[in-house]
């Protein structure tokens, strides 16, 4: 007898105990999964059966449109007062403010210096030729590209909204 005809002789007898097996459970013991299964469902039962009614979700208020009656009769929201405006400072702007020794911006540590801006003749420009577009300036005059959004801010009112539109003949001002 050869190894595979012990593996089908195995085999056969497997499948003549599972009938066996069959009769079996239909006796008054029943298998563990069928126990397992009745338990949990009389658990649930129990449980739903003890549980207190749910009630039913509220329905939403319906939303009145602008032009139903209902939107009309409900009045609108009180608009905010508008905050004072301070006064203006009785020193120019810039000007360096003298305190009191009394006062409490005396005895507080002195704010930096005021930056005066740039003379003109100090800042650099760049007149934008035909096809130019300001990563390309960014990169030939900054030495980085990325600096595109930073020279388009500096030169939003020379641009305009879009920044891929680069009218030529522009003067641009460039970052430092």
């Amino acid at each position: 007898m050869g190894i595979f005809d012990f593996l089908k002789s195995d085999k056969k007898k497997a499948q003549e105990q599972v009938p066996q097996r069959a009769d079996e459970g239909a006796g008054p013991s029943r298998s563990a999964a069928a126990d397992a299964a009745s338990a949990t469902r009389a658990a649930a039962e129990r449980m739903a059966a003890a549980a207190p009614p749910r009630p039913a979700p509220a329905p939403a208020p319906a939303t009145p449109t602008p032009g139903s009656a209902a939107h009309k009769a409900v009045p609108a929201a009180p608009r905010p007062t508008a905050m004072p405006k301070p006064a203006p400072p009785s020193t120019p702007p810039g000007a360096a403010h003298t305190p009191t020794p009394h006062s409490a911006a005396h005895k507080a540590v002195p704010a930096a210096p005021v930056g005066k801006p740039k003379p003109a003749a100090e800042r650099r420009t760049y007149t934008v030729r035909q096809g130019d577009t300001l990563a390309a300036i960014a990169g030939r005059e900054l030495g980085n590209e990325a600096r595109w959004r930073e020279l388009y801010a500096m030169n939003r009112g020379v641009i305009g909204a879009n920044p891929d539109l680069v009218p030529p003949g522009a003067v641009l001002t460039l970052p430092a």
